[in-house]
């Protein structure tokens, strides 16, 4: 089976040590006299090689493990000598997400090496627990059948599911092992529009940005939300965005955020934290208004150079109808005369 994450597995990919499977079958087994008493997840460890604990275990739990033809449903369970065990080995929800899916993608941009496509709000990017299916992965694996052979199908960078806007994908190993070095190293150009609550009063002038350079972690209190980070806390990693203000108003601002580090949730960790949470994001303080139900995050500019031929490629990504719609309502302006030029700043 061919690689198509380095991260998350994938059929006859490694899971805790052992490994997954995407075809069913049936195999049986017959309890030594070394064996007797020994917990029926611990026996189907050393008579199933190749396969994690975790993995058998949830196949008893499942009713697939059968002890003299019945059931048995708890791994903690004891085998006797002289046992049949029959294991129906099931495909995982992890195996059968990395599929071919003719999920619609918006591609602003294809050559042999990468591809930009433009996202919409609301589509996951990469298969995961309650998104195992439509996702931007399985949408790659149908438009390029090669990516099969890519990490994680070509995917060097990640949108929340409801931010929208400009990601690049890479199409050869030569592109996804440059951009990979280009986004550690800063080299990738990512500018964001965001409206947040609250006017902005740190600059009145576009041309002048304030840094929010707090460390990001997970939150202690809250495993599903990020945190930014008092001085001194150790287990947080360095972040720094850049916000810009291009319009505000008493209850609302629009403002471009410049990513400098990519940490998970970044612009809207470090716009909580700066006192002025996005419009929509609840998961970090923010209200829905304005007629947003999302974050009200658009990945709005994409610059970098060439992972093979060094040319310099840039893009600028429209607003999207509920983000526009919004601006309306708030009484914020963007003509688009505020584009940050690749590298600039």
């Amino acid at each position: 089976m061919k690689n198509l994450s380095e991260d998350i597995p994938t059929a006859a990919e490694e899971v805790d040590g052992g490994v997954e499977t995407d075809q069913t079958e049936c195999l049986q087994l017959l309890v030594g006299v070394d064996a007797h008493q020994e917990r029926i997840d611990r026996f189907l460890v050393a008579e199933v090689p190749g396969f994690s604990r975790s993995y058998l275990s949830q196949l008893v739990v499942q009713g697939a493990v059968t002890i003299n033809a019945v059931a048995v449903r708890k791994p903690a369970h004891k085998v006797r000598a002289g046992d049949t065990v029959t294991v129906e080995v099931r495909p995982t929800q992890q195996a059968m997400a990395f599929k071919p899916e003719p999920v619609p993608l918006s591609v602003v941009f294809e050559d042999a090496h990468l591809a930009v496509i433009d996202k919409p709000a609301g589509l996951v990017v990469h298969p995961g627990a309650g998104n195992w299916t439509g996702t931007l992965l399985n949408g790659l694996l149908h438009r390029y059948p090669d990516a099969v052979h890519l990490p994680r199908a070509g995917i060097v960078h990640r949108l929340d599911k409801d931010t929208s806007g400009l990601m690049v994908v890479a199409r050869s190993r030569q592109a996804f092992d440059q951009l990979t070095l280009r986004l550690a190293a800063r080299d990738v150009h990512r500018v964001y529009l965001a409206i947040c609550h609250g006017r902005w009063l740190r600059s009145s002038d576009a041309s002048l940005g304030v840094s929010l350079t707090q460390a990001i972690g997970r939150d202690v209190k809250n495993r599903l939300r990020m945190a930014a980070l008092e001085r001194g806390v150790t287990h947080g990693k360095p972040a720094r965005t850049d916000v810009y203000v291009l319009d505000t108003q008493a209850a609302h601002s629009l403002v471009r955020c410049k990513l400098h580090t990519g940490r998970t949730h970044q612009i809207r960790v470090h716009m909580a934290a700066a006192n002025h949470p996005l419009v929509g994001d609840v998961l970090y303080g923010g209200k829905a208004a304005l007629g947003m139900t999302r974050q009200s995050l658009h990945a709005h500019q994409l610059s970098f150079h060439h992972p093979v031929t060094e040319a310099l490629l840039s893009w600028v990504s429209d607003l999207p109808t509920d983000f526009n719609m919004a601006l309306t309502a708030a009484g914020l302006h963007y003509n688009g005369e505020h584009v940050l030029w690749p590298f600039q700043g």
